[in-house]
């Protein structure tokens, strides 16, 4: 341990995405190549001498005590236990929660020498991975509010590759079996009597860990939602969600001195006649088991819609993945006064 073939693996995956902003101490570490990234894993990651890295990924990530604050982690898979190698900004982004970090390191401040805290989840403390829709985010929980973490890959793949590598190490966990399940019918399986609503789709890994998959009635509920949203202009049954990603809205500021952009994470759902962004809670839902209450705002708010039919061009950047888009609208005072003339005046 370990192969030419992982540490070359690890190397490819080292990576920052060029759009997102890390400070000093991450940048080193994405710097580090194949025995050297092993070797810093090991003298200052690692906690127990015999585990093995077997995974690195870069993600945004959210934290269900912080749930409005997004931050840039270098997160470390080993047969022990997940990393998350954090921006240290981050202690400081959210300052009524300083009881979930403890800072004892607040003299180095002024030093060159730059730090970064590391958020670490034992596999074997892992109860549950909740995979979000199209596989655009994953969160994973363990047994109390301070274990429950939301990686937003943003990319179907980054999170494929994740729960596949997450599943491979979770099958060498020595854990005591489950007890023989009771054969049970189909209903009594994956209906809740209570309800009669369709449960989720639940794959109980050996380690007896939850993967947890959205089934088709998320995406119902969310051309629901999106249809409420249009003021019952549309038909629901017509209503089809065409694309669901997560994405980043640019805010460009123009300063004196340069100008600069933020990005702000968005939803971006496309249907047959709308483009919609909203703000998704990606950390709240589904409730965890210990929640006392509902979280204090929906999962999805919106935050800007438009027509398609007002439209009227599409600006594509030249920069590669990932790709900037600008939609044009016609500026319109008054949308509804068209739609209204045209119905009144051609009939049903």
């Amino acid at each position: 341990y370990p192969s030419e073939l992982l540490m070359q693996k690890i190397t490819e995956d080292n990576q920052i995405p060029v759009h997102l902003h890390v400070s000093v101490s991450l940048q080193y570490v994405a710097g580090l190549k194949g025995r050297a990234l092993v070797e810093f894993f090991h003298s200052n990651i690692a906690e127990v001498e015999n585990e093995e890295l077997r995974h690195l990924m870069w993600s945004s990530v959210l934290f269900y005590k912080t749930p409005s604050v997004e931050v840039m982690a270098c997160v470390l898979l080993s047969t022990k236990a997940i990393y998350f190698l954090l921006d240290d900004s981050f202690i400081h982004a959210d300052e009524h929660q300083s009881d979930f970090w403890i800072k004892e390191n607040s003299d180095c401040e002024n030093s060159s020498f730059h730090l970064s805290c590391c958020f670490v989840l034992k596999l074997n403390d892992l109860q549950s991975v909740n995979v979000g829709l199209f596989d655009q985010y994953f969160r994973i929980t363990g047994h109390s509010a301070d274990h429950i973490v939301t990686c937003l890959t943003r990319d179907s793949y980054n999170t494929h590759t994740f729960i596949q590598q997450l599943m491979a190490v979770l099958s060498l966990l020595a854990r005591t079996p489950s007890p023989e399940p009771v054969d049970k019918d189909f209903y009594s399986e994956f209906g809740s009597k209570n309800t009669g609503k369709m449960e989720n789709y639940e794959l109980i890994h050996s380690s007896r860990v939850k993967f947890i998959y959205p089934n088709e009635e998320e995406i119902g509920d969310l051309a629901f939602l999106v249809a409420e949203k249009m003021d019952g202009l549309t038909n629901l049954p017509s209503l089809n969600i065409l694309l669901y990603v997560l994405a980043f809205q640019v805010n460009h500021f123009e300063g004196s001195a340069q100008n600069t952009s933020s990005l702000q994470p968005k939803t971006l759902i496309l249907t047959s006649s709308d483009l919609f962004l909203f703000e998704e809670d990606y950390i709240s839902y589904p409730l965890p088991e210990f929640a006392k209450e509902p979280p204090k705002r929906d999962k999805y708010q919106l935050a800007d819609g438009r027509r398609i039919r007002d439209l009227d061009r599409v600006l594509m950047g030249y920069q590669t993945y990932p790709q900037a888009l600008t939609f044009v609208f016609d500026d319109l005072q008054n949308q509804d006064l068209m739609q209204n003339l045209t119905l009144d005046h051609f009939g049903e």
